[in-house]
C-alpha cells in the first residue's frame, strides 16, 4: 500500500512538471481550437477583396424635375403658396436636381434605390463605376417600404451577390458604400448596431438594420455588404440634427428589399394584405376607460363600410387582440401581420366587444395601391 501512494505521487509530480514546463515553453498548445477564428477575424487588415467585389454595382443616381417656387417670400407659407402659387408673376418654375446611389442587382439592368431617390423624378440618369452612363427607366416604386427599381440598358453589367440564408448579427463588420453629398463613390466602414429597429416614424413598414457605418446625404439608396461584399441592406437613412453622420444609419434587410423588388419586376408595384380598419394603440387612458386589464391589441377607431374587416362584422370600438391565431401588441405589430396575407385568404379574428370575447373570420383584401407617375408593370 505504502508503495502505491509513493508511486502515484511520483506520478502527479512528474505531470505537474510536465505542464510547467508545457505552460512557460508552449503555451500555445494549451489554446483551444475555438479561438482559432477569433485569431483569423483579428487578422484581417483590410476589406479591399470586399470593396472589389461589391463597388462595380453600385451606381450613382441623378434625377431631374422640375418644381414651382414662389418669387415672393411671404408665399413661402403652403397655404398662401396654394391659393396665390397659380396667379401670373407670383411663381417660377425651374430644374431642381437631386442625387442618390442604387445597387445593380440583376445584370440584364435592374436597379435597386430607394423611392425618395426618384420619387417625382422627371428625368433619372444613372452613373456606373466604369465611367459609363445610361438613362434609367422607372419600373415601378414602394413608397411604403422606400424602394423602387430601376433599368437600364447596358452590355456587361455587374451585378450584387444576395447572402443566401446568412442573416447579420450584431457586431457584424459592414461596408457602407455609395455616393455622399455627390462627391463620387465612396466606401464607409462600421458595425451593425442593432437589428429590427422600428417606430422610427420613415416609413410604414420598418424593421432596419442600424449601423454605425457613416452614411450620409447621397448615400440613400447605395449597398451594405459583410466583410466578403454580399449584399447586407439598402442604405435608406440616418440619424442626424446637422444632416451629416453622427453614427446612426439605417438600411432596409437584402432579404426584405430582395422580396419587394421581385414583386416590382413581376408587376410593377407590391401586394400586400389589407382589412380597411383605422387600428389605434391602447393608450393607459383607454384601457383604463375600456376596462382593459391589459395594453396589448389595438382599438379600431375606423372601419370601411363594405370593406374586408366590416365584411366580416368587425365595428368601430371592437379590440382586436390576435390574428389567426397569434397575439396583437400593438399597430405597428398588426400591420406587419396583416401585409403578408394573400388577398382572398381566410382571417381569423379574436377581438374584444363590450367585455365580451368573440371569434370573427374575414377575407383579406388587397392594400390599395398609389399610382406613381412614372411607373409601369414588367
Amino acid at each position: 500500500m505504502r508503495r502505491l501512494w509513493l508511486l502515484f505521487a511520483q506520478t502527479v509530480t512528474v505531470c505537474l512538471g510536465l505542464l510547467f514546463i508545457v505552460t512557460t515553453l508552449r503555451p500555445d498548445w494549451l489554446r483551444s481550437e475555438r479561438a482559432a477564428p477569433a485569431r483569423q477575424g483579428a487578422a484581417i487588415q483590410s476589406y479591399a477583396d470586399a470593396v472589389a467585389r461589391a463597388a462595380p454595382a453600385v451606381v450613382n443616381v441623378y434625377t431631374t424635375k422640375h418644381v414651382t417656387e414662389p418669387v415672393v417670400p411671404l408665399f413661402n407659407d403652403p397655404e398662401l403658396s396654394r391659393l396665390f402659387g397659380a396667379i401670373p408673376g407670383l411663381s417660377e418654375r425651374r430644374k431642381a436636381t437631386t442625387l442618390g446611389s442604387g445597387v445593380i442587382v440583376r445584370s440584364d439592368g435592374y436597379i435597386l434605390t430607394n423611392y425618395h431617390v426618384i420619387e417625382s423624378a422627371d428625368a433619372i440618369q444613372v452613373a456606373l463605376n466604369d465611367g459609363r452612363q445610361a438613362k434609367a427607366e422607372l419600373i415601378g416604386a414602394d413608397p411604403d417600404s422606400d424602394l423602387a427599381v430601376l433599368k437600364i440598358k447596358l452590355p456587361n453589367l455587374a451585378s450584387i451577390t444576395f447572402s443566401e440564408g446568412h442573416e447579420p448579427r450584431v457586431g457584424d463588420v459592414v461596408l457602407a458604400i455609395g455616393n455622399p453629398f455627390g462627391v463620387g463613390q465612396t466606401t464607409t466602414q462600421g458595425i451593425v448596431s442593432a437589428l429590427g429597429r422600428n417606430r422610427l416614424g420613415i416609413n410604414t413598414y420598418e424593421n432596419f438594420i442600424q449601423t454605425d457605418a457613416a452614411i450620409n446625404p447621397g448615400n440613400s439608396g447605395g449597398a451594405l455588404v459583410d466583410s466578403s461584399g454580399t449584399l447586407v441592406g439598402i442604405n435608406t437613412a440616418i440619424y442626424s440634427e446637422s444632416g451629416g453622420s453622427l453614427g446612426i444609419g439605417f438600411a432596409i434587410p437584402a432579404k426584405t428589399a430582395h422580396t419587394i423588388m421581385e414583386q416590382i419586376i413581376a408587376t410593377g408595384t407590391v401586394t400586400r394584405g389589407w382589412l380597411g380598419i383605422e387600428p389605434q394603440d391602447i393608450t393607459p387612458e383607454l384601457a383604463k376607460a375600456f376596462n382593459l386589464g391589459r395594453q396589448s391589441g389595438v382599438i379600431i377607431a375606423d372601419v370601411l363600410r363594405n370593406g374586408p374587416a366590416w365584411n366580416g362584422g368587425m365595428r368601430v370600438g371592437d379590440i382586436v387582440l390576435k390574428l389567426n391565431g397569434k397575439p396583437v401588441e400593438d399597430t405597428l405589430d398588426f400591420l406587419n401581420q396583416i401585409a403578408p396575407l394573400k388577398p382572398g385568404s381566410n382571417v381569423e379574428v379574436d377581438i374584444l366587444r363590450g367585455g365580451k370575447p368573440l371569434h370573427l373570420q374575414a377575407k383579406a383584401g388587397a392594400r390599395p395601391r398609389v399610382a406613381h407617375p412614372g411607373a409601369r408593370g414588367r
